[in-house]
């Protein structure tokens, strides 16, 4: 089967009730629950491609049939996905850099989740491009934290550089030079909202090729976003680099119990080789009964969705 590019679906952002973070062990927060549906999965049928639409010069027709190519990719994923997710409330994104291949699946449509700690990552990109665009290299202190927060996932560096940057608001600024649409920052980091399309849309742009002359994030800020990334203490090295080869991902995960259930978010985002092929992976889910739980699950859907893509 010819490889087919992902779909770009928008998932709306909405925004949950303002709630209080308190902070926690580094990578994740005690915050205020909020209602978290668990509903069940649904995938769109997809419809077997017109004869006609593989006639020479006929663009309607051609864009007809690259559109049910891209539907059938979401449905190769959401159908390896499913069996391994059950009722989970989740939503993941994969992307094969080199093909353009890929496909995404979510529990229920719309659907925004807490970033927990991911949304490092958001924050050292909009540092960075606050730095280029003021045409100077991070200050030591500025390093320093960048580092704990990336590699130690440290919560007061996470609060302090988010300060640096402006605050929530600059943060959503520097996100849509990005890419990013459906994430909207919240001053308790933590409890900003996003979607697994986004989070690819921020990985794409943290991974870029050094040819993208389009790429907002400089080739120095590109790679040391990645270097960071790559040097993630080990027991943090769970999530989505389940469905790599070796131990060799980029990423960086998330993980945060709400106070008033003990419910738990379980987020992980990243770069994974499998098979010889680079693939960029965002699972984002909520709801479980346990860290535990919850991560076991993220890592069956990362590799169920890359397995998915890889074998189409």
């Amino acid at each position: 089967m010819p490889r087919r590019r992902m779909r770009r679906s928008v998932m709306s952002a909405s925004v949950a009730a303002m709630v209080v973070l308190a902070g926690t062990a580094a990578g994740g927060a005690y915050v205020a629950n909020r209602s978290a549906d668990g509903a069940a999965s649904s995938v769109a049928s997809v419809a077997s491609a017109s004869s006609q639409a593989a006639v020479a010069g006929d663009g309607r027709a051609s864009a007809a049939t690259d559109e049910e190519r891209e539907v059938e990719y979401d449905a190769l994923v959401a159908a390896a996905v499913r069996p391994v997710a059950g009722r989970a409330r989740l939503s993941v994104a994969v992307l094969d850099q080199e093909s353009g291949a890929g496909g995404a699946y979510e529990s229920a449509a719309g659907q925004t989740f807490d970033t927990a700690s991911v949304v490092k990552v958001d924050i050292l990109a909009a540092l960075l491009l606050t730095a280029q665009d003021e045409g100077r290299e991070l200050t030591a202190a500025e390093h320093a934290s960048a580092a704990a927060m990336i590699e130690n996932s440290d919560n007061a560096s996470a609060t302090r550089l988010l300060q640096v940057v402006g605050g929530a608001g600059a943060l959503d600024a520097a996100n849509e030079r990005l890419g990013l649409s459906g994430t909207t920052a919240s001053h308790a980091w933590g409890l900003t909202q996003t979607t697994a399309a986004d989070r690819l849309r921020l990985l794409e742009a943290v991974f870029a090729e050094d040819g993208d002359r389009d790429a907002a994030l400089s080739a120095g800020s590109r790679s040391y976003l990645q270097e960071l990334m790559g040097q993630v203490e080990a027991d943090q090295r769970w999530g989505v680099s389940a469905a790599g080869d070796g131990d060799g991902a980029l990423l960086k995960n998330g993980w945060m119990p709400r106070t008033t259930t003990g419910l738990w978010d379980i987020n992980s985002v990243g770069r994974v080789v499998s098979g010889g092929r680079t693939y960029l992976v965002a699972v984002l889910s909520d709801g479980h009964a346990t860290q535990q739980e919850g991560v076991a699950l993220v890592e069956a859907v990362a590799k169920a969705a890359v397995d998915a893509v890889a074998a189409a």
